[in-house]
């Protein structure tokens, strides 16, 4: 006896099939795939953000190890310009070295920590979709926000990790802070940080259908928060009336846990309460769209392309347009804000430290000296943009974008350069519009607009150092695009010893060895031209070697 088997139908199929799938199914599995992905960089991230904490918290006793010392650190951090950098510093008024790494050092491994979240989430999904292997996970038994939710518990594991280390760290060092739990409720708010820009980035990541816009989108949310919560605390240090302002930054909530002054627990609840919320939003934006795309609509391209649109070199500003444009519109804005508080910095000398106003050029420089001082602050955020900018390059690659260019005529070198111009002129542009945004803002405020020129040459002339960071990184991508992210940890050593090189007192060939500290901080110091030169030939040296080295290897598109 026979017995006749009906196959069930393909519709019938699916219907089960979709039945089974939920919209996590899956996570558990692409977790672990992400995690095996990330058993470099995992570590990497927690354990470099750990070590940062790590030596402050070892170096600081041994540097400023009586009360004389700290009675002197004292002069230095209590005044706007500081706030401005690190925070209004809790507790400062009767200091201690736990007070002080909080106040002074903390907000930047916060950053630290928030530009880990933007590009782990960044790089499981946006990137993922990017590059079509999204579309391969979810062939199978996915559901539509397992990939997003996996990446998200990366992050949040990274930042629990990154608190929890820096805490018994910070324990176990010379500074032996006390008591414990304050010690952890710092950590904590640095891990906090990060857990809200991974909902940031969660949004940003739904916005744009490519990775690079997405994190550029992130951080300008950064940006912006770093920019709120420096101007709040610069004018809570004046007792201004916009120390409102610290209130409307993610970075200002895990500041105002003021931890080993006033031990406040619940601002913490403020960053993960805005996770939620953003992770919710993300999740319902990522309903509403389809693999691939993103929700700002793409704009549809001419039928033809522009006149002028007809070499690499035209092409590298046609890719870096938008960038720049964002960024045009960050460096004047914040030109413009900070250069209004000359006023308050020329108004409050009487009541500012001898040491203060010594450092600063004296009662009469005192505006000189903080215009100076800004334009080592503007090179220091346009040199992170050279940077990213180099780091574009690498995308371009890897998303097979390059190779079709380099199919035509256009040979390697010619990229390259012509990228690496656009950039050049980019970060020139930048600094004289924030120079420009400088000047008119203390000009305006003082009613001194004798100012202006002398400002805007201060700025520009940080500009070779800019190119210096742009020619490593050109140097590095070259020879092995993996390998920019090592200019990085250079550029983060200069940016110590600029900002807080005289307050740590390391040895003078450190101090030497970074970039920013060689041109001068005009108009309140004179402007070392032979610095400038010598950096802007190093620079044009490296992205010639650049180009050579670009030549003789494969390209990298996985």
């Amino acid at each position: 006896m026979s017995t006749t088997t009906t196959p069930t139908p393909p519709r019938v199929r699916a219907e089960a099939g979709a039945a089974q799938r939920g919209p996590l199914t899956g996570t558990g599995t692409v977790l672990r795939f992400m995690l095996r992905r990330d058993r470099i960089r995992f570590p990497a991230w927690t354990l470099g953000l750990t070590a940062m904490m790590a030596y402050f918290a070892n170096a600081l006793p041994l540097i400023f190890g009586d009360e004389d010392s700290l009675e002197t650190l004292t002069v230095f951090v209590t005044n706007p310009a500081m706030a401005l950098i690190g925070g209004r510093g809790y507790g400062f008024d009767d200091i201690t070295l736990p007070r002080f790494l909080v106040g002074m050092y903390g907000v930047f491994v916060m950053l630290g920590a928030a530009l880990m979240s933007i590009m782990t989430v960044s790089r499981h999904t946006r990137a993922e979709e990017q590059t079509g292997r999204a579309e391969l996970v979810r062939a199978n038994v996915t559901g539509r926000h397992a990939q997003l939710t996996a990446a998200l518990v990366v992050a949040v594991a990274m930042n629990v990790v990154v608190a929890v280390l820096m805490g018994a760290a910070l324990m176990g060092s010379a500074m032996e802070p006390e008591p414990a739990s304050s010690a952890f409720l710092f950590a904590l708010s640095i891990g906090a940080v990060g857990l809200a820009f991974a909902g940031v980035t969660a949004v940003t990541v739904q916005l744009s259908p490519y990775s690079r816009a997405a994190s550029g989108m992130a951080g300008a949310v950064l940006g912006a928060a770093f920019a709120v919560r420096g101007l709040g605390d610069m004018s809570a240090a004046q007792d201004g009336g916009l120390g409102w302002l610290s209130w409307l930054s993610p970075l200002g909530w895990a500041q105002q846990t003021a931890p080993f002054t006033y031990d406040r627990w619940w601002p913490l609840l403020l960053p993960v309460l805005l996770l939620v919320v953003l992770s919710a939003v993300a999740y319902g934006l990522q309903g509403t769209r389809d693999l691939g795309a993103g929700l700002l609509p793409d704009r549809l391209g001419s039928a033809h392309a522009a006149e002028w649109l007809r070499g690499p070199l035209s092409l590298a500003y046609r890719l870096q347009r938008a960038g720049l444009i964002g960024w045009s519109v960050a460096m004047l804005v914040a030109g413009i804000a900070f250069g209004a508080f000359a006023q308050p910095m020329e108004e409050g000398v009487a009541g500012m430290p001898d040491e203060i106003v010594e450092l600063m050029g004296g009662a009469g420089e005192i505006v000189d000296g903080y215009l100076g001082f800004m334009g080592l602050y503007f090179a220091i955020m346009v040199a992170a943009y050279a940077i990213i900018s180099v780091q574009g390059l690498r995308g371009e690659e890897q998303g097979v974008r390059a190779e079709p260019v380099l199919a035509t005529p256009v040979s390697r070198s010619r990229w390259l350069l012509s990228w690496s111009a656009v950039t050049a002129a980019g970060a020139l542009w930048l600094l004289l519009l924030a120079g420009v945004g400088e000047g008119l803002g203390a000009a305006a405020t003082i009613g001194d607009w004798d100012l202006l020129a002398p400002t805007v040459l201060g700025h520009v002339a940080h500009t070779p150092v800019v190119w210096f960071f742009l020619g490593l990184a050109a140097v590095l991508y070259g020879l092995a695009p993996r390998a920019v992210g090592l200019v990085w940890a250079v550029y983060a050593f200069g940016v110590l010893m600029s900002l807080f090189g005289p307050m740590l007192e390391p040895p003078q060939a450190a101090l030497d060895a970074s970039p920013f500290l060689h041109i001068g901080q005009h108009p309140a110091e004179e402007i070392s031209w032979v610095a400038a030169t010598l950096l802007t030939a190093v620079a044009v040296a490296l992205v010639a070697g650049g180009a050579a080295a670009f030549r003789r290897r494969d390209l990298v598109t996985a």
